[in-house]
């Protein structure tokens, strides 16, 4: 069982600075090495701390879950910018103009964070970005109702271990991603999001016992319920964010692994907007 201390999210204890994602999204990476494994990814707008660099990686914490690893200092900026809209869309491109003939200058993912400095049409000018279409951005305190609705738009996304973009995300980058465009923020890994999220549903097994919006979980991994009887998850088996039976999933992840361990239930309604005891550590 993880707790609040977790080495996955203690920086060494000493001074550090903030500085913020200017890249599509950058890999934090277990160790200061280009071809380090990937540990997870922090996205456009993002603000990490710094507290060692080495070698052009920086060793951060970030700050939305408190996740830390190795960064390139190539995508990162001293200057923190003010975000005013996320990006609604898995992945979504920043053009040079507001014109959709232009060449992209980025891409970006569901829920990194711009600056809009100017309006042209359709289109909105996002601070060290580019021009991008206002039906891919919403303003910071519009929120999505129902977290599958989101996790839906990852459908077919590839799988990528540590991946939390629309370019590739893992199972619990997808339920990270869904819930936190709902408002609610889950903790990064598996272990953390079955202990520290929602409540325990004991019967979760029975016939009809699941609803929408629920979490699954074996040891490693988490899929989400679409209905009763359909579960949602980025796993190795598609490759992909898939949906399929519950039924068929427990039996082939019990074949090939493990039973499931059990399912929790977050109440949106009631933890939307919260700041987690997780996050502040206490």
């Amino acid at each position: 069982m993880p707790d609040y201390n977790d080495t996955r999210l203690t920086p060494p204890d000493r001074p550090s600075r903030p500085v913020q994602v200017r890249a599509g999204s950058v890999a934090v990476r277990e160790t200061p090495l280009p071809d380090a494994r990937l540990a997870t990814e922090a996205l456009f707008g993002e603000i990490l701390d710094v507290f060692e660099e080495q070698h052009g990686f920086a060793l951060v914490q970030c700050q939305r879950d408190r996740y830390v690893g190795w960064v390139a200092l190539a995508g990162l900026a001293e200057r923190l910018l003010s975000p005013t809209h996320r990006i609604t869309r898995p992945h979504t491109h920043a053009y040079a103009a507001p014109d959709l003939k232009s060449p992209p200058q980025l891409t970006l993912s569901l829920g990194g964070r711009v600056s809009v400095i100017a309006e042209e049409g359709d289109w909105r000018q996002c601070q060290d970005a580019g021009w991008v279409h206002q039906r891919h951005l919403a303003a910071l305190d519009v929120l999505d109702e129902d977290p599958v609705s989101v996790a839906e738009r990852y459908i077919g996304t590839p799988y990528l271990w540590g991946g939390r973009s629309g370019l590739g995300l893992d199972c619990t980058g997808l339920t990270q991603q869904s819930f936190e465009a709902a408002g609610v923020l889950l903790p990064r890994d598996s272990d953390m999001q079955f202990d520290w999220a929602g409540d325990s549903i004991a019967d979760w097994q029975e016939p009809g016992a699941l609803q929408r919006g629920d979490l699954v979980f074996w040891k490693g991994h988490v899929g989400i319920m679409t209905d009763p009887d359909h579960l949602l998850h980025a796993n190795a088996w598609h490759m992909a964010a898939a949906c399929e039976p519950l039924g068929d999933a427990i039996t082939r992840i019990s074949k090939y692994y493990a039973e499931p361990t059990g399912a929790r239930r977050i109440q949106i309604s009631s933890e939307r907007g919260t700041v987690p005891a997780w996050k502040t550590g206490a």
